[in-house]
């Protein structure tokens, strides 16, 4: 019977099993170290999704758990703005308890949780429904800014993926029109579609949204052209499958994480510009309609009589803008590799 090396000399393959046992567990820890970076797997060992991942460390992020209470308070008001508002937003039913030439105004109250504005109506009620109007402008901009970006983005992506002369060109032009636009401020960009179409509710939407387009634009083409070069891009190469193929069903999906979270951080900004087009002048041309930027150009008249008519509509601008900012935040650092601890 013939014998192996091993059952000659046992005591020679023991050794050999020992000595190689420490160099396989720590090449296997770097294996599993490796997969849970990439979102293969959990600190647990299971599989799991790089979201998946990413959500989990986010809830034990101090700071992912407070920008989302903030905006879960802040969409919750705004849904529900109907029903908390105890008084319509456009009542002037206490009129005549204000004197606004004489600096006379009503405070906090029991009736009214935050006093009146110069013309009689209840601040409280008009800050919870200015809540929705806010909401929707910044997400309605936000989807402006994330589809037209995503869309010139994508494109250009595309093309310097596929390679060739017209995928070059195609890269090249739509870059320099998106250059052209970075060149401007933010806000400028902003307040100048805003004052060519002309001020109501619609045009801040689409000035704020067209203002954010090169923003998504260039991160989405970065994050395209840098999955271009993965290995498992080269496989597909390698397997016969065609260039629109890989670029469509494989690179853009994979590169619309950086593009999710910027639509997070986005979001913010969105407010901050639509609250600064509205107080100067650019926003809804009706004073009665309630939304947090109108509110505040409203109240700069009252700053040394009633700071508070200011003060109310400045916090909640504030608070709601670093809710969705500490929110992106931790999601863009549970998604990066190199931010995970």
């Amino acid at each position: 019977m013939p014998t192996t090396p091993s059952s000659q000399n046992p005591s020679r393959a023991e050794d050999a099993s020992d000595a190689g046992g420490p160099l396989l567990g720590r090449k296997a820890a770097r294996v599993d170290r490796l997969a849970e970076l990439m979102g293969e797997r959990d600190e647990s060992g299971h599989g799991s999704g790089i979201w998946r991942t990413a959500f989990a460390r986010m809830r034990r992020s101090p700071m992912a758990i407070t920008g989302a209470v903030i905006v879960v308070v802040f969409v919750a008001v705004a849904l529900l703005s109907p029903l908390i508002a105890p008084y319509s937003p456009t009542s002037q039913a206490w009129g005549d308890e204000v004197f606004p030439n004489q600096n006379i105004f009503v405070g906090p109250r029991g009736e009214n949780w935050l006093g009146l504005d110069n013309l009689g109506r209840d601040q409280f009620s008009r800050m919870v429904v200015g809540a929705r109007q806010t909401l929707m402008v910044g997400v309605v901009a936000t989807l402006v800014g994330f589809g037209a970006g995503a869309l010139l983005g994508g494109a250009a992506g595309a093309a310097s993926v596929l390679g060739g002369r017209w995928g070059r060109q195609l890269d090249n032009v739509v870059m320099r029109v998106i250059d052209m636009m970075l060149a401007l401020p933010t806000l400028l960009l902003a307040v100048t579609v805003a004052a060519l179409v002309g001020p109501s509710l619609t045009t801040v939407m689409i000035a704020v949204g067209v203002a954010q387009v090169p923003v998504f634009a260039r991160l989405l083409r970065g994050a395209m052209i840098s999955q271009g070069n993965r290995d498992y891009v080269l496989a597909a190469r390698a397997l016969g499958v065609r260039k629109r193929r890989i670029a469509l069903t494989h690179i853009l999906p994979n590169s619309l994480g950086p593009v999710i979270v910027q639509s997070t951080l986005t979001l913010a900004t969105a407010i901050i510009d639509a609250a600064a087009l509205s107080y100067l002048g650019l926003g809804n041309p009706d004073p009665a309609f309630p939304e947090w930027g109108t509110m505040l150009a409203d109240a700069q008249r009252f700053l040394s009589s009633a700071p508070q008519l200011a003060v109310y509509p400045a916090l909640a601008i504030i608070v709601t803008a670093l809710g969705f900012t500490l929110l992106g935040e931790a999601m863009r650092e549970a998604l990066d590799p190199k931010l995970r601890k």
